[in-house]
């Protein structure tokens, strides 16, 4: 597939076949995912590919109590899990959890996790992140630049093999009870599932905002960068 139509088809797919993914072709997916670029090269990452279906049945119902939590603070009006949330906002997503249960779907992503057709747990090794953000004394993000682009390349190479997939954070909500049910390290954690598959509809076009919407040139209140 051409770079460019793969970077521009690559959408986030939660419904798929019933088609099983090979240990083949999720190998030859990784053997492509693994020159993902990382801090220092120390690549940090570790997959854990879960098949045994009592694990699944277990990770599903962690992941769709973390969803219902996502789900009451969209109810509520607000982003899911903000960072500069207030207390009342906290309160107010709490208020709708029970709400958010009622509106769960049987044939959702979430309730039918464990049946996807290939599930990965994207560990990440602390000891190997460099966060540069890390006295800032704010919410930190820049560790994850070692390791989410090792899932977005998961997610790249599976869309040229024709699959398609999605990959979701939900479940470092559970985090503790995800490293016991998958005997991980306390030195490793919970970066994202990727689920993988067979796709019931292939993406074609995705919506996304213009370059003019969200660049600026010299300072934030610059203005955009145009094309010529």
């Amino acid at each position: 597939m051409e770079l460019g139509n793969a970077l521009r088809t690559t959408g986030s797919v939660r419904n798929f076949t019933s088609a099983l993914v090979s240990d083949e072709t999720l190998s030859s997916i990784l053997e492509d995912a693994r020159f993902a670029p990382s801090g220092g090269n120390r690549q940090a990452w570790h997959v854990i590919v879960v098949k045994d279906v009592a694990r699944r049945r277990a990770l599903r119902d962690l992941y769709l109590d973390a969803w219902h939590d996502y789900i009451a603070h969209v109810l509520a009006g607000l982003v899911p899990f903000s960072p500069v949330a207030s207390d009342e906002d906290r309160a107010l997503a709490a208020s709708r959890r029970d709400d958010a249960i009622a509106a769960s779907r049987s044939d959702g992503f979430p309730e039918t996790l464990d049946a996807v057709p290939a599930m990965l747990v994207i560990c990440a090794d602390l000891s190997a992140l460099a966060a540069t953000d890390r006295d800032l004394g704010r919410y930190h993000i820049t560790g994850g630049a070692s390791i989410y682009p090792f899932a977005w390349s998961i997610l790249l190479a599976a869309h040229d093999r024709g699959l398609g997939g999605v990959m979701t954070t939900i479940a470092t909500r559970k985090e503790p009870e995800v490293r016991a049910l998958l005997s991980m390290p306390e030195n490793q954690i919970v970066a994202a599932i990727v689920a993988l598959g067979y796709p019931e509809k292939q993406l074609t076009k995705l919506r996304r905002n213009a370059v003019a919407d969200f660049t600026s040139i010299d300072t934030f209140d610059g203005g955009p960068l145009t094309s010529p």
